[in-house]
């Protein structure tokens, strides 16, 4: 403890309010100790002496956060005890505390959480640049969860629409960074000021970045004054503020932020203050959260604060932010608050489980009663600056947290053959079943049926009056009508018990709750085996053992407070305050003396003033504050940030970094975004102790016998069967210092449960409980069932861990490429597939990838048949070989047996959108195309890595082969596709290294088994899908038909055979193979289909995605027609095309009306191969847009989203302009474009774009001829367009109709819109409606 602690001379306080508990920790100081407290005063409370002879103690307890029956607030309800134990003395309810005994309060709480969540913030006003209404509400255009068709988890907008300002201004980039060899920013302001002939108000002048900034417009204040005194004068006394390029232009913010002070607003949440860093959505999406969050907190605040005498909770009241460091309760603000809770979590982790001695990385495990919180320290805390809470982009500085919705609340369900754990929570109130309240079953029930809780040991707080014990006969009776319910779905197989069950459930939750630890590791190169595992939270000691042997962790640290370790840790958290200034430069070879050093230097004074005087005002002295001072640097052209402490090696350190966490490095220039100043003011602060010299002397020093409290029968597994066994039970208190306890044994203490598995020695410290893992002998297959017998046990797990191992291969991907289309846009898939190369698991990516990328595996699998080694790799493409359009490269990898290295169990692959492939066109997506040699690179079958050897030569040869054809350029970076092709052989290591970790676990063939039963649960759903869809339609021919913009038909018509659960697709009637690029290989025929079959399936339903999926289907597909090319035509729009099929499909089964059946592909680009076969340097940009989502039987479309086949971002507008030369003047929505009806299309998008310098122009679209169908009498969605408006010599403009696909050379100041299409209706609009 420190000697400021010892010095203490009141109460000091730290609580966490969670989702389930409230955990309080304080420290009462010797004068206010009173001895022999009344069980009355005391309750639940556990009082601990110190060991430094001070006489002082440290209080520790747990309350429900909702208790409506007994208070009305949690924490102040704790201090309310608190007063108790310190007074000596009854304080009644109701009644304002005297707290003058309390030196200081600290507080984590989830009450800007739940307001977000639950959209209960304060109404606001938002100003955006004209152009840009639709900024917030369009966000990235993805949709959280692909199958589901209503897109219900969209996030909602957090203002209204009537309370939008749109600001009369505009600000835009001098020059673009794809250029090579351009200005820089110094000579970009020269040039134009020499040139001089600017507009009136038009100015170049250097932004703060150190960007060359052109002021198109100057914000017009009177209107402004206007618009924000109608908003006032509504009530409105809060608004946030976002205006494009604000961050290196803050002008025209800080003039609206004054005008809005004038007026009297309360509370001004400019952008360009919270977070000056370029990305307008982010930092839009910040100014929105605060202003919408804060007056809600400072209400809780001032509402806390009234339960005490003089509105005061100490003399010192302080809250936990998300980025880990405090803050004075009058400066607490939404935007810092939202992951307040878990980060004092996160602080608790680092400080007592982290040793300095023994320098061994720590993954955090906090497993509260809601959700599970998983966190990685390594010595520093680490922040990200973007992140999503609550469905929203936000950009603010927070600790480093995942979070997965599986706690000790996590409702456990039966559904579909399968154990289901989460993702609903039981809550607080009623909570489990065991908490006396009526409640479902949760993990928490489990673990109590199993006797890893013991109901004497856990504190009296439940029933109606909060001074109940657990009931273990409540859990035992929902458990015992769910086991029945199994059962009797399982005739013919042994029969499980109650422990049997509980056993199973708890298995998958730990399956669960180890995915974020492998990301939080294994995504940022790091091993997870080489860590420590911190368990901490109220649930977490049941479950840490089990889930360290999967990881293959060998110790586990539970620190002394470990079930209030958030409450521990704000206790133990400083100070801290941030600032940060953007600076856009690229970092010289040696940076001492350099200019960009100066410019670095004179940011990082006026932060550190800042931050100093920040601090100074919540009373630290300015001798106490340390200062870090952090760089978030990047290669040229890339949008991951990394941020690296700032020192004359900055960019060694920054290449360093990047190699270890994405596995590459290159030679492009390394350039700064941000400056970034964290302020630390070391005020008053309790220090946990290093145990690792006690550790050491412990586990040296010959172990004494210790007798247990008592014993119990709990449930272990014991060759992965739940087995009961006697068990010691321990009291932790009671226990000497050094002692070891053998497992199995049970651990507790007042407020928590250390569960000690066989094959564990838990060591016994002063501070801590170290649990030390060992190899268990039995043979990794050992009780698996036998492939006579599925166990939905087991069936849940490795439905998790096939998963598991394809998302994982996704975030290596993502890490490890260089490519603004896989990294950033999120264009790529990963999946597993089986011995045949049928599909076991995909992750999901990207939706035309589900069901195609089995049959390019499937047609490796048949084309190197015996042929392939140990160390092989493949590089595959081509549209008659399982591809669905060029641009999208497949890498697949063979996983052999381990007995037989000739013989393949499984295959890995990873297919990632290239945007450059060669050919013809400006982008990879190309309009224009024909025939398929003018669409880039072809690949049937080129051994990628032959036995470890990388081919790289041969891959430059089959990308320079595309140059040797009429009008085609090779690609224009052909080391980003080496880059990108590199990066999926190394998810494809990951995923190999995976399947074998599968294979040592459990054994071949009962992952082989697995394998199977996992597809055969998808194809028994697909069936009883089937019979209930022909119980619907009575039997009938399920028809529909649709046409592409050039006229060809689209025809299905789906044969339901009840009998067998079975269907056949029948696409006969689709028109032949076009003379274009529309063109559908048969593998998105498939991959419209599985996509289609899951999106109408309830999701509350259980069902991986695989082979099984399709195997009651038969699709036939006319050769030579339209959805089965012979290989010779153009196919580049063909995910376009499944869009259509996708509708047709949905329009069959009546499940949707159409959506916008487009992803409108732009692109711009310059240089490629000239007439005279020159080629010329040059740059490409490409993206999709999105558009309406069409209505349903119980929904109205979303508006301006990626639909069905595409679910890729948008890229900001800012980055968007420093990159290219063009300028975005409108980003919106296309209101009243989607199909009116009983529900409404959602509308389409609409983009304006403006070429600064001459560029080509590309688009491949359609829905521009054929509008999207409404159904049920709902009305059609508007149909989209492409025009092109070329600059006239008298200053206006010529309209000219680009069509569907098309290219245009735009000349400097021409103008492109394209405007997507609205989804369809559903049903008739009712007359009211209509008059409306």
């Amino acid at each position: 403890m420190s000697d400021k602690q010892q010095e203490a001379s009141g109460v000091r306080v730290a609580i966490d309010r969670g989702g389930t508990f409230c955990d309080v920790w304080a420290y009462i100081p010797a004068n206010l100790v009173h001895r022999d407290l009344s069980p009355d005063l005391l309750g639940n409370a556990e009082v601990i002496p110190s060991t430094d002879g001070s006489g002082s103690v440290q209080v520790t307890f747990k309350l429900l956060s909702v208790d409506p029956a007994n208070y009305d607030d949690a924490p102040s309800e704790g201090i309310r005890r608190l007063l108790q134990i310190a007074q000596g003395k009854k304080v009644g309810r109701g009644e304002q505390y005297d707290t003058s005994l309390i030196e200081s309060v600290r507080m984590g709480t989830t009450v800007a959480t739940n307001a977000l969540l639950e959209r209960k913030g304060a109404p606001f006003g938002l100003v955006l640049t004209e152009g840009f209404a639709d900024l917030i509400e369009i966000g990235d255009q993805t949709r959280p969860d692909l199958f589901d068709l209503s897109l219900s988890r969209k996030a909602k907008i957090l203002y209204r629409p009537q309370d939008l300002v749109l600001a009369e201004e505009r600000v835009t980039l001098e020059g673009w960074s794809l250029k090579q060899n351009g200005p820089s920013a110094d000579e970009l302001v020269k040039l134009a000021q020499e040139e001089g002939a600017m507009k009136e108000g038009e100015a170049v002048l250097m932004g703060i970045s150190g960007e060359a900034v052109r002021v198109l417009k100057p914000l017009n204040t009177e209107k402004m004054r206007k618009d924000l005194q109608r908003l006032y004068d509504t009530g409105i006394r809060a608004i946030a503020v976002c205006l494009i390029h604000s961050y290196t232009y803050p002008e025209h913010e800080q003039q609206v932020g004054r005008i809005a002070e004038e007026i009297g607003f309360t509370q001004i949440s400019l952008s360009s203050s919270l977070s000056p860093a370029i990305k307008a959505l982010p930092r839009g999406n910040s100014a929105v959260i605060d202003a919408y969050l804060s007056p809600i907190l400072r209400a809780y605040v001032d509402g806390f604060n009234s339960h005490f005498a003089g509105n005061k909770a100490g003399k010192r009241s302080e809250f936990m932010k998300s980025d880990g460091g405090l803050v004075s309760s009058d400066k607490f603000s939404g935007l810092r608050a939202v992951l307040s809770g878990p980060a004092g979590g996160f602080v608790g982790c680092a400080l007592t489980s982290y040793s300095e001695k023994r320098k061994r990385p720590v993954v955090g495990f906090d497993m509260g009663g809601t959700s599970t919180d998983v966190c990685r320290f390594s010595g520093e805390f680490e922040l990200t600056y973007e992140s999503i809470i609550a469905g929203v982009k936000i950009a603010c500085p927070q600790l480093s947290i995942e979070t997965v919705a599986a706690g000790g609340g996590s409702r456990l369900t039966y559904k579909n053959g399968m154990f289901l754990v989460g993702p609903e929570s039981v809550g607080a109130h009623p909570g489990p079943a065991c908490y006396r309240k009526g409640g479902s079953l949760a993990i928490t029930d489990a673990n109590l049926i199993l006797g890893r809780l013991i109901p004497s040991q856990f504190p009296s707080i439940f029933g109606p009056n909060a001074n109940e014990p657990l009931d273990i006969s409540a859990s035992r009776v929902k458990f015992e009508e769910l086991t029945a319910e199994i059962n009797a779905d399982r005739k013919g197989s042994k029969a499980y018990s109650v422990e049997d069950v509980a056993s199973g459930f708890v298995r998958v939750a730990n399956e669960g709750m180890s995915r974020p630890m492998r990301n939080v590791t294994e995504q940022k190169g790091f091993a997870t085996a080489s860590h420590d595992l911190c368990c901490f939270g109220g649930a977490g000691g049941q479950h840490a053992c089990a889930i360290a042997a999967s990881l293959g962790i060998s110790t586990v640290v539970v620190p002394r407070f470990s079930s209030i370790l958030s409450a521990y840790g704000i206790a133990c958290s400083d100070l801290t305050s941030e600032a940060s200034l953007p600076l856009s430069a690229e970092i010289p070879d040696i940076l001492p003396s350099s200019s960009v050093q100066t410019d670095i230097q004179s940011r990082v004074d006026s932060l550190k003033a800042d931050v100093t005087r920040q601090l100074v005002e919540q009373g630290v002295t300015p001798s106490d504050v340390v200062h870090s001072i952090t760089v978030s640097t990047h290669y040229d052209g890339s949008d991951t940030l990394l941020q690296i402490p700032l020192s004359d090696k900055l960019k060694e350190d920054f290449i360093a970094a990047h190699l270890r966490e994405t596995s590459f490095s290159t030679n492009r220039p390394v350039r700064i975004a941000n400056i970034r100043v964290r302020g630390v003011g070391r005020t008053f602060k309790v220090a946990p102790t290093d145990y690792a010299h006690a550790l050491e002397k412990a586990e040296s020093t010959p172990n004494a016998i210790v007798a247990p409290s008592s014993r119990t029968q709990a449930f272990f597994e014991v060759d992965k069967v739940a087995t009961p066994i006697d068990t010691p039970v321990y009291i932790l208190g009671s226990v000497p210092t050094g002692t070891k306890i053998p497992g199995p044994a049970i651990i507790v203490d007042s407020t928590q449960t250390i569960v000690v598995e066989p094959f564990t020695v838990a060591v016994c410290l002063p501070e801590h409980v170290i649990l030390r893992l060992y190899a268990a002998s039995p043979s990794p297959s050992a009780g698996i069932p036998t492939p006579a017998q599925t166990d939905p046990i087991m069936l849940a797990v490795f439905a998790n861990r096939f998963m598991s191992i394809a998302e994982q291969m996704g975030h290596t991907l993502q890490r490890t490429s260089i490519s603004v289309s896989i990294k950033e846009r999120l264009d790529f898939s990963c999946s597993i597939h089986g011995t045949d190369g049928a599909l076991v698991a995909n992750a999901p990516h990207i939706p035309v990838h589900l069901g195609s990328m089995q049959y390019a595996v499937q047609a490796q699998h048949l084309h190197w048949a015996g042929k392939l080694r140990a160390g092989d790799v493949l590089l595959t493409n081509h549209p008659q070989w399982g591809g669905t359009h060029l641009p999208d490269l497949t890498v697949v990898t063979p996983v052999f047996d381990p007995k037989d290295d000739t013989k393949v169990l499984f295959y890995v692959a990873s297919r990632g959108h290239h945007t450059d492939i060669g050919g013809t066109g400006v982008t990879s997506m190309n309009p224009i195309s024909k025939e398929l040699w003018e669409e880039g690179v072809s690949i049937k079958s080129f051994r990628l890595v032959s036995q470890g050897k990388f081919e790289e030569q041969g891959v430059r040869d089959l990308f320079g082969e595309v140059a040797k054809y009429p009008g085609c350029s090779a690609t224009r970076r052909i080391d980003h596709n080496i880059t990108d092709l590199q990066a999926a052989i190394s998810a494809n290591v990951q995923g190999t290294k995976l399947v074998n970790r599968l294979f040592d676990e459990f054994g071949s063939d009962q992952v082989l088994f697995y394998m199977k039963e996992i597809q055969l649960v998808a194809q028994q759903t697909i069936k009883a899908f089937f019979r209930e869809t022909y119980d619907k339609f009575e039997g009938k021919p399920l028809r529909a038909h649709d046409f592409m913009d050039d006229g060809t038909r689209i025809q299905l018509e789906v044969r339901i055979n009840r009998e067998e659960g079975t269907a056949v697709f029948d696409w006969a009637g689709t028109g032949p193979q076009t003379y274009g690029n529309m063109n559908c290989p048969i593998s998105l025929s498939y991959a419209a289909i599985i996509y289609s079959l899951r999106s109408m399936i309830n999701p509350e339903i259980p069902m991986p995605l695989n082979q099984g999926v399709l195997d009651p289907v038969t699709n036939i597909v006319p050769p030579n027609s339209f959805l089965n090319p012979s290989g010779a035509v153009a196919i580049s729009g063909s995910t376009i095309s499944s869009q259509r099929l996708i509708d047709v499909i949905l329009q069959a089964f009546e499940a949707a009306a159409c959506s916008q059946g487009c992803a409108s592909s732009t692109g711009f680009g310059s240089g490629g191969k000239l007439a005279d076969g020159t080629v010329v340097p040059g740059f490409t940009y490409g993206e999709s847009l999105g558009g309406g989502s069409g209505a349903g039987p119980t929904w109205s479309g979303k508006h301006a989203v990626c639909v069905h086949s595409t679910n890729t971002r948008l890229t900001d507008v800012e980055i968007f302009e420093q990159r290219t030369p063009l300028i975005l003047l409108d980003s919106s929505i296309r209101w009243e474009s989607g199909g009116r009806g009983a529900h409404r299309g959602g509308n389409g998008m609409a983009k304006m774009f403006e070429a600064r310098e001459d560029v080509n122009f590309s688009i491949v679209s359609q829905r521009r001829t054929f509008a999207p169908k409404g159904m049920k009498g709902g009305e059609d969605g508007a149909r989209g367009a492409n025009t092109w408006f070329k600059k006239t010599e008298d200053g206006g403009y010529q309209a000219i109709n680009v069509g569907s696909n098309g290219i245009a050379k735009l000349k400097k100041g021409d103008r492109v819109r394209i405007e997507t299409p609205g989804g369809g209706g559903w049903g008739k609009e009712e007359r009211a409606s209509l008059s409306q």
